[in-house]
């Protein structure tokens, strides 16, 4: 068995069979920085639409996560959500994705939040030449086998396991 998921003993591709695992409601947050766009800060203030564009961007790369990368699982997102945080020379961006189903969601935040900040920059590089993207990190996970995953503000994670039943079934929300 090779010690990659998508990867059998001979080294061939597949997508990891989720057909035995329990629905059980998932989440993921992720956040990066646009970073280095003190210029830009003030223009997408008086610019909103700016920001609009870049959210639906990170909204329409989270449901389109599975055709940009191969092998991930198409997945029913029934929570979807891309905020912005804007400060003297840098923009939060954070995506919050959630469904109920048999594989995580982690991916199709990373996705959102990874375009959302890519569509800034197309903006900031006009007012700010230095702008860069940093940071894309996932900071919470919640349900599955796993259980709860969470990054504190120093950066260190926080794990709990997940509950299981007697027949090692998860029980998390």
């Amino acid at each position: 068995m090779s010690p990659l998921s998508h990867l059998d003993e001979h080294g061939h591709a597949f997508m990891v069979d989720v057909t035995g695992k329990a629905l059980t409601a998932r989440e993921a947050r992720v956040r990066c920085v646009v970073a280095h766009v003190p210029n830009s800060v003030g223009f997408l203030a008086r610019e909103p639409a700016a920001l609009e564009e870049a959210r639906l961007a990170g909204l329409g790369a989270a449901k389109a996560t599975s055709s940009l990368i191969p092998l991930c699982h198409p997945l029913p997102l029934e929570r979807l959500e891309v905020a912005f945080q804007l400060s003297a020379e840098s923009i939060e961006v954070q995506a919050t994705t959630a469904t109920r189903g048999q594989t995580g969601v982690e991916m199709e935040a990373l996705t959102a939040c990874a375009l959302a900040a890519v569509s800034l920059l197309g903006v900031c590089r006009r007012h700010d030449p230095g702008a860069s993207v940093e940071e894309l990190t996932l900071w919470e996970k919640r349900g599955g086998k796993s259980g709860e995953w969470q990054r504190d503000e120093s950066g260190a994670m926080r794990h709990e396991e997940a509950a299981s039943d007697a027949e090692g079934r998860n029980l998390s929300p």
